[in-house]
């Protein structure tokens, strides 16, 4: 495993700050009452994955809704690019009219796009198309998800781009991933060039059912093959099986990796080479949506890691872009994040 990332964390060799990788989805968002969640059988703020059937029932239940390009490493990415870095992205998309946005929306956020492209075979009896999330808003500004992945599922280690990776100070991956076979090897590729080059790697848990589902491995991935760790609180209690906050980061600290925990309004805690460091949450004028709230808040740390920010200054970035993307719906940045950076003094 490379040293963990400090306040000069960027080699010579990188031109590229951060290349994620991870599902390329198209999102769906929608405002509803919290009735439609149980109506609909799904966990409140949690992330399910479902097939198109389950799918296309859930949006004909919900009414109008807005469609944005998403995926919780491409949101990632696409906002270390608003403030101005430099980015990739490895993902996989189909040949329709969602892959189409996506890819298009992603280069016009300045983001090195390696979208894989994947065309139906003739006869194929379930024509996947590019994935989308559905994203259910309560009044709270709370999101549950329903994910249907569809080609993105199919991402493997032949769709890695291995130049890319190279190029790439960090690189990002998102713990969805490890749900597929294919795409858990591809994980295991990326990793294994990025350690072959140099570069730092950064995994966001994503999910704590994500985590209940691969604890030991996301264990493993954490001691052998990651520097920088991404984690809510629950996802963080879950993956140490500790009982309090207190447990879960005396944990994290033992393993010597640079560990980012949120903490949702309480802000962020930071472990990695000394005593947690609690950092405030950015104020935020109003909470219309968290959606994306920890892809922003990774995205102002890993572009604060790549240019030369102590990592209690790449928190304090990371909570001013997730107060932004929460004033607004969706997942991405709409307001300028470099100004705002500039005003705080961490540009």
């Amino acid at each position: 495993m490379t040293a963990v990332p400090g306040p000069a964390s960027t080699d010579q060799h990188a031109d590229l700050d951060v290349v994620g990788m991870g599902n390329a989805l198209v999102d769906v968002l929608a405002a509803v009452p919290d009735r439609v969640l149980s109506d609909l059988s799904l966990a409140r703020g949690s992330m399910e994955l479902v097939d198109l059937r389950r799918a296309e029932r859930i949006y004909e239940a919900v009414g109008p809704a807005v469609e944005v390009s998403g995926g919780s490493a491409a949101n990632t990415v696409a906002g270390v690019a608003a403030l101005g870095g430099t980015s990739g992205f490895i993902g996989k998309v189909a040949d329709d009219d969602m892959g189409t946005v996506f890819v298009h929306d992603m280069r016009a956020s300045g983001v090195e796009l390696h979208a894989a492209i994947a065309r139906a075979e003739a006869g194929e009896a379930e024509l996947r198309g590019t994935g989308r999330s559905l994203v259910l808003v309560t009044a709270d500004a709370e999101r549950t998800m329903a994910t249907h992945l569809g080609v993105s599922a199919t991402l493997g280690p032949a769709d890695v781009h291995e130049e890319l990776v190279a190029r790439a100070a960090i690189l990002y991956l998102e713990g969805y991933l490890w749900d597929r076979p294919s795409a858990k090897e591809a994980m295991r590729r990326a990793v294994q060039i990025a350690h072959g080059n140099d570069c730092s790697v950064a995994l966001s848990l994503s999910d704590s059912f994500c985590v209940d589902r691969h604890r030991n491995d996301f264990l493993a991935l954490v001691l052998n093959d990651v520097d920088v760790l991404f984690a809510n609180e629950e996802e963080l209690l879950r993956l140490f099986g500790a009982r309090s906050l207190d447990d879960a980061l005396s944990s994290a600290g033992d393993t010597g990796v640079l560990v980012a925990a949120t903490l949702g309004p309480r802000g962020s805690v930071v472990v990695g080479g000394r005593d947690p460091v609690e950092v405030p949450a950015a104020p935020a004028s109003e909470i219309v949506d968290k959606t994306g709230a920890g892809d922003m808040y990774a995205s102002g740390f890993l572009y604060g890691l790549t240019h030369g920010h102590d990592p209690v200054d790449c928190a304090r970035l990371g909570s001013l872009c997730a107060a932004e993307v929460i004033g607004h719906l969706g997942a991405r940045p709409q307001h300028d994040l470099v100004g705002m950076a500039r005003v705080e003094g961490l540009a």
